[in-house]
């Protein structure tokens, strides 16, 4: 049975709750993001499998998942970035968001999510339990993507992608 770790508005631990119970009562629990760059700054997307219990055939970032209990996010995103893509780095943190959202299944996802990213130039090996396909893609034709067809990606990339596009990005260049 997988936990999720519940937090309060800050980002303080307040317990645990198995993950599908989470979601079906809107727990506010504490999930990760990683978004995966490679040197021409392409990102790196994820089109979730078919078979995930929620958002299943959409387009997302390269990596999403929740800590276990008692795990680090720090540790937990670079674990799972292992397991998801056989990409063995450690994502740097760059920052944290809260959102809620109804999802099909009389789901809701109401996480606090910590945002990571990394550079890395290799071939993802997506594990087909996870992920159906994935692709580089430049910020421009992703964003566009994202305008003319925002159905076709999960909620929280959209989210992502926004806050990246209008905070992050202006900071670097």
């Amino acid at each position: 049975m997988e936990k999720v770790i519940l937090v309060d508005n800050d980002d303080n631990e307040i317990g645990t709750m198995e993950k599908m119970e989470a979601h079906r009562k809107g727990a506010l629990h504490r999930a990760f993001s990683v978004l995966v760059f490679n040197s021409k700054g392409e990102m790196l997307i994820q089109k979730r499998a078919k078979t995930k219990y929620h958002s299943g055939g959409l387009w997302s970032n390269a990596c999403c998942s929740h800590p276990r209990p008692g795990e680090d996010t720090a540790v937990a995103a670079k674990r799972r970035m292992k397991e998801e893509l056989g990409i063995d780095v450690q994502p740097e943190f760059l920052y944290k968001f809260k959102y809620k959202v109804q999802l099909e299944g009389d789901l809701t996802e109401h996480e606090l999510d910590h945002v990571y990213e990394c550079i890395y130039d290799g071939e993802p090996i997506s594990n087909p339990v996870e992920i159906d396909d994935h692709q580089f893609l430049s910020l421009e034709e992703l964003t566009h993507n994202i305008q003319d067809a925002p159905q076709r990606y999960s909620y929280w990339f959209n989210l992502i992608l926004k806050h990246y596009n209008n905070e992050i990005k202006k900071g670097v260049e």
